[in-house]
């Protein structure tokens, strides 16, 4: 799915506006924030390299989901792939960041909602956290990166 990773990812990096295109494949990249270095693997949305997703998830220590708020249709298939990240043993101890993206759209789900519609509510003893985002405007990112690098750091 197409929600504005590489988009959010640009803006973590360089703070500016970058064109996204849905992601064929993966791209990488470093952002340094507050002291913490942050491997991104953008590994897209498309059902043909779904299957792909396992092998990025080894020594991964938090997981920044990235939702298009305003795509109703599509919510329920976005959860159902983030539970499936989330079963996989390499994700145990991974925390959850989830960016509702497009939150500047008319028909965009308030967190509230779209916290439901994923489930999060139903995880047990995993740490988690939706941030409202605008990845056009930038709004929103920092505050997420805040929570999940505050996070990383607490632990030993």
């Amino acid at each position: 799915m197409h929600q504005g990773k590489q988009q959010s990812s640009a803006n973590y990096k360089l703070c500016e506006f970058v064109t996204a295109i849905p992601t064929i494949g993966f791209n990488v990249e470093t952002v340094e924030y507050k002291n913490i270095s942050f491997t991104v693997w953008d590994v897209g949305g498309q059902t043909k390299i779904r299957g792909l997703w396992k092998y990025y998830y080894q020594y991964t220590e938090g997981l920044i989901f990235v939702v298009d708020s305003s795509d109703h249709d599509r919510i329920e298939t976005a959860a159902e792939e983030l539970n499936a990240m989330l079963a996989e043993d390499e994700m145990r101890d991974a925390v959850l960041l989830v960016l509702a993206n497009k939150q500047d759209l008319p028909k965009a789900m308030p967190v509230h909602e779209l916290t439901d519609r994923l489930g999060l509510h139903a995880l047990r003893g995993r740490q988690w956290f939706v941030q409202a985002t605008c990845a056009v405007q930038g709004s929103g990112l920092y505050e997420g990166l805040d929570w999940l690098s505050d996070q990383l750091s607490r632990r030993p």
